[in-house]
């Protein structure tokens, strides 16, 4: 399993940015759409020989001026700058920025009243291992049938590698198992004790189908987007969801799933028992 995350991560953004986004014209002979090591090097300034002992993990200690004239040159949004950061820091030895903490479990009493003031949205608190910690009746309504809640203590990425109910209530299975990965690859990582323990758990129970995201993805789980769920009582669901991030001293995050459409809107009204509109489908 790779520890070079930091050349993982400017590889992939290398491939996935175009000439024409950087206005670089487009030769016939090209193997791959993305940009070139030596495009990238001429772009933030420095040798190609430097941005591939970087992202061969020969280098792992970029100067912060290197790491914003990369930032520049891959065209990186600000969560990507920040996570190429972490990455920076995460690679000098023995950082972490959780300092050995245990994940936090306990819930705040103002987060367990947002989460009754969400009702009937389906919404769940997670923590850095994704433990489900807390969540609506709404999201009960969804999980509990499916069998995500099983688990002592229930755990999203758990669920989502190691029981097969999951591949039938997720028909999307393979870009879920994607956003479990990124979620458990945002900030340390493998610097990370209780995280690394997850990942060594995963690694041996899921195999490859967990191994091999863990080696090519990496750790920018999407904040929102659209999730397809199969549910024994309302059949098919389209829920849009946005995750937000409370503050550090939680280490915790919100995630919200609302009606994508109307269908989904009446679904869930039907598995709450209230009126028509009580959950409102809304709109990209």
């Amino acid at each position: 399993m790779s520890d070079n995350e930091l050349g993982m991560f400017l590889r992939i953004r290398r491939e996935a940015v175009t000439p024409a986004e950087v206005g670089l014209p487009t030769g016939p002979r090209r193997r791959t759409p993305g940009l070139r090591r030596a495009e990238l090097a001429t772009l933030a300034g420095v040798s190609v020989e430097y941005v591939t002992r970087l992202e061969q993990g020969r280098d792992r200690r970029p100067s912060a001026q290197v790491l914003s004239a990369m930032a520049d040159a891959l065209r990186l949004t600000a969560s990507e700058r920040i996570h190429l950061h972490r990455l920076a820091k995460g690679a000098e030895g023995g950082f972490t920025c959780m300092g050995g903490a245990t994940p936090a479990r306990a819930v705040r009493p103002t987060v367990r009243a947002l989460l009754d003031r969400l009702e009937p949205a389906p919404a769940v608190l997670l923590n850095r291992l994704s433990e489900i910690l807390a969540c609506t009746a709404g999201y009960e309504r969804l999980a509990g049938p499916i069998g995500l809640l099983d688990g002592r203590p229930p755990n999203l990425a758990r669920f989502v590698f190691t029981d097969d109910r999951a591949q039938t209530a997720y028909p999307d299975w393979d870009r879920i198992a994607d956003e479990q990965v990124a979620a458990l690859k945002q900030g340390p990582f493998r610097a990370d004790q209780h995280v690394a323990a997850l990942a060594d758990e995963l690694t041996v129970a899921a195999g490859a189908t967990f191994a091999e995201r863990v080696d090519t993805l990496p750790g920018l789980p999407k904040s929102s987007g659209i999730a397809r769920l199969i549910h024994p009582e309302a059949g098919e669901l389209r829920l849009a969801y946005e995750a937000l991030e409370l503050a550090a001293d939680d280490d915790q995050r919100l995630i919200v799933h609302l009606p994508a459409d109307d269908a989904t809107s009446a679904a869930l009204d039907r598995l709450t028992g209230r009126m028509p509109g009580a959950l409102r489908a809304v709109s990209g």
